[in-house]
């Protein structure tokens, strides 16, 4: 992932970055899978060589100057860091990499705990979508990840569980995705 800072863009952007981006590379032996917009930075999932990722951060200068680099691999995390993890990337709008992160808890998980993190997860997944400026696909969601959120306990470690589902319920009413932290 690479994340270029946003002075701005909005998701309704996000399609003409990522061909912008697509025509500033070419050339280059690398693939710009999709350009996701947050509020102060543009989310690049990008398959490209160590050696070429500051060469590609340097023909996206045109869009934004660099703000974060992170090559996002699955790997086996305690359940605590994960959720640690995943709660820092959601509050920072890093959508994707708090999926990634709630995921390793995930696998971890049995019986309803699974169906919660799970919950947390899609919510995560909405706001991804909704970055790639896919608003509806976000909202209808909310709907699964209220699902799987169901009658789960208020608290789940440090995450108000009650807070997300009240949330999801006024978003769908509203038929918007409001930023919130957890």
């Amino acid at each position: 992932m690479i994340h270029i800072k946003n002075e701005k863009y909005v998701p309704v952007n996000s399609r003409d970055i990522l061909h912008q981006t697509r025509d500033l590379i070419s050339g280059m032996d690398a693939h710009v899978r999709l350009a996701r917009v947050a509020t102060s930075f543009i989310e690049f999932d990008v398959a490209i060589e160590t050696k070429d990722v500051q060469t590609l951060v340097k023909k996206l200068s045109p869009i934004g100057g660099l703000d974060n680099i992170r090559h996002v691999v699955e790997e086996e995390i305690e359940i605590d860091q994960g959720i640690k993890d995943g709660i820092f990337y959601f509050n920072a709008e890093r959508f994707w990499e708090c999926h990634e992160a709630f995921e390793g808890v995930w696998k971890q998980c049995f019986g309803r705990e699974k169906e919660l993190v799970q919950g947390i997860i899609l919510v995560a997944v909405a706001y991804a979508h909704a970055q790639e400026n896919e608003l509806s696909i976000g909202v209808a969601m909310l709907t699964r990840a209220l699902q799987k959120l169901g009658t789960s306990p208020s608290m789940y470690h440090s995450i108000d569980v009650e807070r997300i589902r009240k949330k999801s319920i006024e978003m769908q009413k509203i038929n918007d995705l409001v930023l919130f932290e957890i």
